[in-house]
């Protein structure tokens, strides 16, 4: 009979610059432990061997018979079938096998397995042609091997055989031993390990799909097989099974026709809890702005700490310049102040005490609801005129600008009354000595000597630019602007909206209301820094003494400008805002 061979793929060298491994030439055929063994029917075990090479295709369930493999072609006629269950037992020559070297199990040790000397196979014999011989009742064929074969030309020996697994002399399958399970130990399982047997249930069937197809090229020439036909097979009588006798039949059926079975040892070893679940993602901390409540509070310590260092040095810097002698006669020319004409009221009257505390409760009411309406995304309400009920705006624009109108209410009156006693003398420049006199101002308020007080009679000249900037430049500007972003502008204007855009007017509001924050600041932090008991005299009580009066009508015009603060809101607000049109809640 003759025997095939398989052409290996040779994969990557084993060391760089080197040839592919492994060399031309090399076979895989070749003898297994128990390969020359005589079966049971007088076949050789030559099956063995070659399923050391590739597994065999389980065409029934019975290790007694496999269905051959190579089929006649177009060419060549059909034989009739043969019984090779009759023949006499024939030797094969079989190629030797080579097993391809892995890594070694230990350090520095050698490549596993350890190399073999390939064991001599006999000689192939011619096999003659015999009468069919029925099947020993010892030896029962299953119901499957009874139907007829299909014929081929040449049929390789293995074909008769059982299927192909790895046994040993006794029967028993070789485990392949893997890594040790503790370091320095032996490989696991042990040596002497025997797997459990397999039962009827666990032993699946392979699909047909699994099968690895036989060698295409012979590995060496034998003497051609008679092929004649098949005696029938008497059918297998049902015994009991006998798992505990036949261990080694059972499981050797279990591999050649399943997958692997399962491990043949108790798991120990499972995933732990981090690899089920993952710990919750840490939540990104609250922003007010670009930076979060930490990095504020970082930026207001360094910036703090920046800011006081750079002012102790202006000041030490002014010092030494008001130290030179040039200096010293520039501040005796010009000591702040000037004289104010020749008629000019002295004392503050009471009606400027209170147009002072009007103009400072609604300026802060502005600025709030100014600053309420760059933030507010989602009004909570909106009012619109009786008369023109589709032009709706948010409540707050409607209280921002009916404050703007007392605003410009209390100035009006504030305006009046100040050309009609004669007290503009004391907020508008009368000489050009102003400028001067406010520079040298400044550089005494900065290098902390600061000048002479004496408001109950004349301002120095920073002050009176302060107080003239802030009257007549700043609060125009505000008025102008503001109007024209209010309801009140007319929108159908298309040359008036085209000279003035709204544009201008957005751009130029919000950089007015900085500078009356930052007015109001330096006017508080004077007051109290230059004598606060005898400047607060001036503005609420109206007379020039050192007294508690002032101080107390002060307190109670600020919880007056808290309480304000507090009720600007839509709850309080909104009944007011009905008296003068329609509120609508969202």
């Amino acid at each position: 009979m003759a025997t095939y061979g398989s052409t290996l793929r040779r994969g990557l060298p084993r060391h760089p610059g080197g040839d592919a491994w492994p060399p031309a030439g090399d076979a895989p055929g070749g003898p297994v432990a128990g390969a020359a063994e005589a079966s049971p029917n007088g076949q050789t075990e030559d099956a063995v061997a070659a399923g050391d090479l590739a597994a065999a295709t389980p065409a029934t369930t019975t290790p007694a018979t496999a269905a051959p493999v190579d089929a006649p072609g177009p060419d060549v006629p059909a034989a009739p079938p043969v019984n090779v269950d009759a023949a006499p037992p024939v030797a094969t020559a079989a190629a030797p096998v080579r097993i391809r070297r892995g890594l070694p199990r230990v350090a520095g040790g050698e490549p596993w397995p350890p190399a073999a000397p390939p064991a001599a196979a006999p000689a192939a014999a011619p096999r003659t042609e015999a009468p069919p011989v029925e099947t020993p009742a010892a030896a029962p064929a299953s119901p499957a091997a009874t139907a007829p074969a299909a014929s081929a030309v040449a049929t390789p020996v293995a074909e008769t055989t059982a299927p192909a697994v790895a046994v040993g002399a006794a029967g028993a399958i070789a485990v392949r031993r893997g890594m040790p399970r503790t370091a320095g130990g032996d490989p696991w399982p042990p040596a002497d390990f025997v797997p459990r047997p397999a039962t009827a249930a666990e032993a699946p069937v392979a699909p047909e799909e699994s099968a690895v197809p036989e060698p295409a090229a012979p590995a060496a020439t034998a003497a051609p097989v008679a092929t004649a036909p098949r005696a029938p097979v008497a059918p297998e009588t049902p015994t009991a099974p006998a798992p505990a006798a036949q261990p080694a039949a059972a499981a050797s059926v279990a591999v050649a026709t399943g997958p692997r079975e399962p491990l043949p040892f108790r798991r120990t070893v499972w995933p732990g809890a981090a690899a089920q679940s993952r710990p919750a993602p840490t939540p990104e901390p609250a922003r007010i702005g670009p930076f979060t409540r930490g990095q504020w509070a970082g930026v207001v310590l360094v910036g703090g700490a920046a800011l006081l260092f750079a002012a102790a040095m202006v000041v030490f810097a002014v010092r030494w310049l008001l130290s030179l002698e040039f200096m010293q006669d520039f501040l005796v020319t010009y000591p702040g102040e000037y004289h104010l004409p020749e008629g000019a009221p002295v004392g503050f009257p009471a009606w400027l005490g209170w147009q002072h505390f009007f103009n400072m409760f609604f300026m802060v009411l502005i600025i709030r609801t100014g600053l309420q309406i760059r933030t507010e995304k989602r009004p909570t309400a909106f009012w619109s005129s009786k008369r023109d009920r589709k032009k709706k705006t948010s409540l707050t624009i409607w209280l921002h600008q009916s404050l703007d109108i007392l605003w410009l209410v209390n100035g009006a009156i504030f305006l009046v009354l100040l050309f009609a006693t004669g007290q503009w003398m004391r907020i508008v420049p009368t000489s050009w000595e102003v400028f001067p006199n406010a520079l040298s101002a400044a550089l005494q308020y900065v290098s902390l000597d600061w000048p002479t007080e004496n408001g109950w009679v004349n301002y120095n000249s920073l002050q009176q630019l302060a107080y003239f900037a802030t009257v007549f430049l700043a609060a125009p500007l505000a008025a102008i602007t503001g109007y024209r972003m209010s309801l009140m502008w007319p929108k159908q204007a298309t040359g008036l909206n085209k000279a003035y855009p709204i544009e201008w007017a957005r751009a130029v509001h919000f950089p007015v209301m900085l500078y009356f924050v930052l007015f109001i600041i330096a006017h508080v932090t004077l007051v109290f820094a230059t004598g606060a008991l005898r400047n607060l005299n001036h503005m609420y009580a109206a007379q020039d003494a050192v007294n508690w009066v002032g101080f107390w009508i002060f307190a109670a015009s600020m919880l007056v400008v808290v309480g304000g603060w507090i009720a600007a809101r839509p709850l309080v607000v909104a009944p007011i805002a009905r008296l003068f049109g329609n509120v609508v809640s969202r």
